[in-house]
């Protein structure tokens, strides 16, 4: 694999894999066009949805790049599992169209759902089984609750916590500026009353179960016994889990990790500051850019890109003018 040492001035190239908050397919349907997307979408999707059939559910692939591709709801309505196989292969091929377009990963960071995706771009999973696991974790992430996205630190965000709830916990730590909790809807309703009182916004995400959260831990055994059915092998580069707090080690019990992120936090910026340097490339294999945004905000002087939300992303092959374009951006013009 590519050494950060082999780079000129260490200048690293990280791929990160977002969770599910941020996801919708309308920038993969304005992206369509780009020949090196679509064939990674074509080819990610031939075997994502052959794991999709082993649960019911309909191939997401031909309708994606089909005349009259579903939007977003439509796909929510669908079997549980279908919109986490559709964020899976639509994560996984961003990847995909990235490294043909010369930007290889040197490693990658995962947050949430993404350790899934990252798995198999680092090779530790095929992609028929990680298109399995999307499925499963579809499938098991039906516990009522939600989230909701507080725009303050975790520590301003306990406080909320500690004088309104029990049963609601930090989800996700994206950055110094925002806290995700998850729990249940009538005490989420409580917190974002009583952070509009302390001058704090907030912000319902639309996903309507638990998730990062000790209730879970039913389903976590139940997923980790899934994924221990599935061959899986050491990473051929370092895989960075907000969960794990840390890279994987080569001898890392991925099937214990995976479900520990059922019921574990996800913390950003730990493990953020442990991937990337001043002079690494960041690029987001997501649909959104709220991920990179919280990047910007922790390493102000990182280049880093949500290529899908960037109509003007340089996705044409050749490492060297892929990484001028990116050098020529403002760091932080986009999505603001």
């Amino acid at each position: 694999m590519p050494q950060v040492a082999d780079r000129p001035n260490g200048c690293a190239t990280v791929h990160v894999f977002p969770g599910q908050g941020d996801f919708t397919l309308s920038p993969v349907i304005r992206a369509l066009a780009v020949p090196v997307l679509r064939e990674a979408l074509e080819r990610t999707f031939r075997d994502a949805d052959a794991a999709g059939a082993r649960f019911g559910l309909r191939p997401i692939g031909p309708r994606l790049l089909g005349p009259a591709p579903p939007s977003t709801v439509a796909l929510t309505a669908e079997a549980p599992g279908t919109l986490q196989l559709a964020l899976f292969g639509v994560s996984l091929a961003v990847h995909r169209a990235l490294e043909a377009g010369g930007l290889v990963a040197d490693r990658l960071v995962a947050v949430s759902f993404g350790e899934i995706p990252a798995l198999v771009a680092a090779d530790a999973l095929a992609t028929m089984d990680g298109a399995l696991l999307a499925c499963r974790l579809g499938q098991l992430l039906c516990r009522p609750g939600g989230l909701t996205l507080l725009r303050c630190g975790e520590w301003r965000a306990r406080s909320l916590l500690a004088h309104s709830v029990s049963d609601t916990v930090i989800a996700c730590v994206n950055d110094s500026d925002e806290t995700v909790l998850s729990g249940p809807k009538g005490e989420l309703a409580q917190v974002e009353l009583a952070a509009r009182r302390a001058g704090v916004d907030s912000q319902r995400l639309r996903l309507p179960f638990l998730a990062h959260h000790p209730a879970l831990r039913t389903e976590a055994e139940q997923f980790e016994a899934f994924a221990r059915s599935l061959p899986m092998s050491s990473a051929r580069l370092p895989v960075h889990s907000a969960v794990a707090g840390s890279a994987y080690p080569p001898d890392a019990d991925l099937p214990a990790a995976l479900g520990a992120c059922l019921i574990r936090p996800a913390v950003l910026p730990t493990v953020l500051r442990q991937a990337v340097t001043d002079s690494s490339t960041v690029l987001e294999a997501g649909t959104g850019s709220a991920l990179t945004r919280s990047i910007r905000r922790t390493v102000p002087t990182v280049r880093a890109h949500a290529p899908l939300a960037e109509p003007d992303f340089p996705w044409e092959p050749g490492a060297g003018r892929l990484r001028a374009g990116l050098r020529t951006r403002i760091p932080h013009e986009e999505s603001m």
